[in-house]
């Protein structure tokens, strides 16, 4: 099969990979398409040491599994848990001690014609939700693990910091909240999408210091973290949501005086992130900024990596 493959930071396009063998609790899947993630552009960069297939947002169609599943349309949870360390028996199983991530962690991911994970992380694609749209499940239930790990409502202020890929599906789930919701971007084409949605946007200027009760940082960068601390009120919460590929440099004097809570979030509710795409309460179309086919993976890549570039998908089997 064809895959994009990533080994000492150079990521080639393969085309003689074996189609991955699902063991007994797994399903193969014909990936249909695949989104280029923050992660991945970072992977490359040298975030972690991986060697694979690159990819973890998709949507596929089941080709060996549970009868109830051939020909069905998937998306899939990106950790494959043991089910009996100490995380899994805890409740925290995207913990696993044991475990893989589609793309990420010891198991190839979705830009390839095949992908295997196991059944319990599979969710059936409502009828009336595209391709498209059903890409963005992953980061979408992301985007909604902030609302499981801490209470948001509408008496709180809350700021996003970075109006990105993330940012947009943050913002537009924390909108739902109805909490005084405010986001700060550098690019006013995409601050635009939020805008046409009722969200308050604004740029770095136009946001005051220890004004807000919660800042989800989203711009993996050591500038978005500064801006977001800065702007909270003592005993505030700073939510940390992307990945950073260099060591950050803080004040962890200002963090105690002012007990600052830093929460790190991650991986998400995939069944709230489809209900909310079935109903259209979510709009992710605005967010494709390119579409290439996976022999032109490559060149999708370079795309992805362009200042002002939202979402690049990866069409492989559609």
């Amino acid at each position: 099969m064809r895959g994009l493959w990533l080994e000492n930071q150079q990521l080639q396009l393969k085309t003689d990979l074996p189609i991955p063998e699902p063991e007994s609790d797994e399903a193969l899947v014909k990936v249909l398409q695949a989104g280029i993630c923050n992660t991945d552009l970072e992977l490359l960069r040298g975030y972690y040491p991986y060697q694979g297939v690159l990819g973890h947002e998709f949507v596929g169609v089941v080709e060996q599994g549970p009868q109830h599943l051939i020909n069905k349309r998937v998306v899939g949870e990106i950790n494959a848990v043991c089910g009996h360390c100490r995380f899994c028996l805890g409740g925290s199983p995207t913990h696993c001690e044991n475990r893989t991530v589609l793309g990420i962690v010891n198991r190839n991911g979705a830009l390839a014609d095949y992908l295997t994970l196991p059944l319990n992380n599979l969710h059936l694609v409502p009828d009336n939700v595209s391709n498209d749209v059903a890409t963005f499940t992953e980061p979408l239930a992301a985007a909604l693990e902030i609302q499981q790990q801490i209470a948001i409502n509408e008496n709180q202020r809350v700021l996003v910091v970075g109006d990105g890929k993330l940012g947009q599906l943050v913002a537009q789930t924390l909108a739902l909240t109805g909490c005084d919701l405010w986001v700060i971007g550098r690019h006013p084409d995409k601050l635009a999408n939020l805008a046409a949605r009722g969200i308050k946007t604004g740029l770095e200027t136009d946001v005051k210091p220890r004004n807000f009760d919660i800042a989800v940082e989203c711009t993996g960068n050591p500038q978005g973290f500064d801006l977001a601390r800065r702007c909270l009120y003592p005993r505030g919460i700073l939510v940390l949501k992307s990945t950073y590929a260099g060591k950050l440099t803080l004040d962890a004097s200002a963090l105690v005086v002012d007990e600052i809570t830093i929460i790190g979030s991650r991986c998400g509710p995939f069944a709230a992130a489809l209900e909310l795409l079935e109903k259209e309460q979510i709009n992710v179309t605005p967010l494709i900024h390119g579409r290439y086919p996976l022999d032109k993976g490559l060149q999708a890549f370079e795309t992805a990596q362009k200042r002002g570039i939202l979402k690049v998908l990866v069409e492989i089997n559609n």
